[in-house]
């Protein structure tokens, strides 16, 4: 009976002692569990039962030599003022600089600080089926009054920690901002905010959008196209609106107060 019961107890240890080596644990948190001072376990039976080699227990990572790490500090200035230097670039910005590095260790410093040159990705320019295609009213157009063709577009500004986006809203005729936003977020709500500022102001009879989220905006070409020119009563106007990205609106005509689309 004692003998059955110590079988069933080392079986049980053994089956305790498989779970514990199939832990999806790292090295460094076993590293962590071992403890060299214990008075019946030697480190060596410590790493046995943890499944992990003394070698990965007594293993110090090396630490970055000072011309490394003055390296990064090079490479991070530079970044903050050119986010969008891959490797290769900054490599050639480290050479005129007077550090003679190759490509392979400048990969390694930046991949260790985490950086990598801002760019688009594969396929980013992709069309979605859903999103209407516009004719491009701009060919061959001659620009020759205010208000016939307004464009906005949106880039970054770097800063000292990080980047802002700028949206701007220009006049082709006069080159005037006619309005502009800031945000440290890529997102619409800016952007419409400095349509709505720019509308105010006046309508367009082309407006024109980059690829942006101005362009991608469902509220934006709603908002461009329903404006429309009025005057008083007995005068008439007649005003092409266009939706955002360069699309003519309806022409509407007001006579007398009256409306004809």
């Amino acid at each position: 009976m004692v003998q059955a019961s110590l079988y069933e107890e080392i079986g049980r240890l053994k089956m305790e002692l498989d779970w514990v080596k199939k832990l999806r644990v790292s090295a460094e948190e076993k590293r962590r569990w071992i403890d060299p001072g214990h008075p019946e376990l030697s480190i060596r039976r410590q790493c046995a039962l943890l499944g992990l080699s003394r070698a990965s227990f007594y293993y110090e990572s090396a630490q970055e030599s000072p011309e490394d790490l003055a390296l990064m500090r090079r490479i991070d200035a530079q970044y903050t003022r050119t986010p969008f230097y891959g490797s290769r670039r900054m490599t050639v910005s480290l050479y005129e600089q007077g550090y003679g590095v190759n490509r392979k260790r400048v990969q390694r410093l930046m991949r260790r600080m985490g950086l990598w040159g801002i760019a688009p990705g594969p396929r980013t320019s992709r069309a979605h089926p859903a999103h209407r295609v516009y004719p491009y009213l701009l060919r061959d157009l001659v620009v020759e009054r205010p208000n016939q063709v307004w464009s906005t577009d949106i880039t970054y500004i770097p800063m000292r920690a990080g980047f802002m986006f700028l949206v701007a809203i220009l006049n082709w005729y006069s080159r005037y901002v006619l309005s502009w936003g800031l945000s440290n977020t890529l997102d619409t709500v800016f952007c419409l905010e400095a349509l709505e500022e720019a509308l105010s102001a006046g309508r367009p009879e082309i407006f024109r959008a980059a690829s942006s989220p101005v362009r991608r905006s469902p509220v934006c070409s709603r908002r461009t196209r329903c404006g429309s020119a009025w005057t008083a009563a007995g005068g008439s106007s007649t005003t092409s609106l266009s939706s955002a990205f360069g699309v003519r609106s309806s022409t509407r005509t007001s006579t007398s107060g009256t409306t004809a689309a």
